[in-house]
């Protein structure tokens, strides 16, 4: 009944904190990583800050026909949109890096759909304690 006299300003301050991330101090870049991995495997994804001569990477790796291997990171420019042959565990793959330039375009479809239980729970908590 008192709550909404108590956080007067929430609303406000929500709608500000959207905004923080084009305030920072840097300019650097944010995206997600993960070491290479087969595609069977999953990886809880990390973020990691690039420098200003890198952007956002997203890796795939073939062998033959097949999707084998996927990566992602931070990468220098001159580097992406090439195809590098990359060994691991005696096989050869052909890995493709292609890149992007806002914070988190590295994500891809699985990152979406997982944090979407995460943003509907914040979302519920903060319209039902607040």
């Amino acid at each position: 009944m008192g709550s909404p006299q108590v956080f007067p300003m929430l609303p406000a301050l929500l709608y500000m904190a959207q905004f923080l991330p084009a305030v920072r101090c840097n300019n650097n870049l944010l995206c997600y990583y993960s070491p290479f991995m087969y595609r069977n495997q999953t990886f809880n994804l990390t973020m990691t800050e690039c420098t200003t001569t890198e952007r956002c990477m997203k890796g795939n790796g073939r062998y033959g026909n097949h999707n084998a291997l996927s990566t992602r990171g931070c990468m220098g420019l001159r580097d992406c949109g090439q195809t590098r042959p990359l060994r691991l565990k005696g096989t050869t793959y052909n890995v493709t890096y292609l890149c992007c330039d806002y914070n988190y375009c590295n994500a891809g479809l699985c990152v979406t759909v997982k944090s979407l239980p995460f943003v509907v729970a914040i979302t519920y908590v903060l319209l039902t304690v607040l």
